[in-house]
């Protein structure tokens, strides 16, 4: 998992990013890595402070399911690269039948990964000319093809626009006006105050209002282990404490 430095982080100043967008003020502080298999931190359900689903966000499956999870991600994260292969399984296996959907929220680390606030503008720019397909079939090939580490050569954003079918004016556009570095912004200071001290950043929302949250790229079977344990507790109506537990053995913490 790549980590942000809670106590450290700034939003000011500029940063010159190459490709399409001149620059912009916004610094996100950032410290070491630690590895997409550690287990993650989990919190009390009371500590967790996360801004509610909206129709502004980007979500994949039922709105209504009985577990969402709320992915706080980097694109050039290697870690979230790996972890958006995890959760696209999950919801071909779990979101067919409504039970988990996945929101996707921006946390760039640019202290690690220079180029991820321009690619995550990118993505919403998708969002606004092809809509919620067209953000996830978009995200999903920036994951597909960058090396992670600040690898994507920045010259194939509008490359994969166009591959999508969108009018790559209207997205080299977008891009220029850095229409939604506000947004981006915003999700970075929800991640942070849901208690995300590194990507991939991951609370898990049931129906029934409990949160917990599970840090890391956990590996498939883990995560579906998680999700298992989680949807029985809502089937069974079980307290929250029995389900944290229940999470903790299961990701060896």
């Amino acid at each position: 998992m790549e980590q942000s430095n809670k106590g450290t982080y700034l939003i000011a100043g500029a940063i010159i990013l190459a490709g399409l967008l001149i620059g912009f003020g916004v610094y996100f502080g950032n410290s070491d890595i630690k590895t997409e298999t550690d287990p993650s931190d989990i919190s009390n359900n009371q500590e967790i402070k996360l801004n509610p689903i909206t129709k502004d966000d980007h979500i994949l499956g039922n709105p209504n399911a009985d577990v969402i999870v709320v992915e706080f991600s980097d694109t050039e994260c290697p870690f979230c690269k790996t972890f958006h292969q995890t959760m696209n399984k999950i919801i071909e296996n779990y979101g067919k039948n409504g039970r988990v959907a996945w929101v996707y929220r921006h946390f760039p680390l640019t202290s690690l990964h220079t180029k991820a606030v321009e690619e995550a503008n990118a993505t919403e720019c998708a969002y606004e000319l092809g809509g919620n397909e067209g953000f996830w079939s978009y995200i999903n090939k920036v994951y597909e093809i960058t090396p992670s580490n600040d690898g994507l050569d920045l010259e194939k954003l509008p490359e994969i626009a166009v591959e999508l079918g969108f009018d790559k004016v209207k997205f080299e556009e977008c891009q220029k006006n850095q229409k939604f570095i506000k947004k981006i912004m915003l999700n970075y200071d929800d991640a942070i105050a849901s208690g995300g001290n590194g990507t991939p950043h991951n609370i898990l929302l049931t129906k029934n209002n409990d949160m917990f949250q599970v840090d890391g790229a956990l590996p498939y079977e883990m995560m579906r282990s998680v999700i298992d344990i989680v949807l029985k507790s809502v089937d069974e109506k079980q307290d929250f404490e029995t389900t944290n537990n229940a999470i903790k053995l299961i990701i060896g913490r």
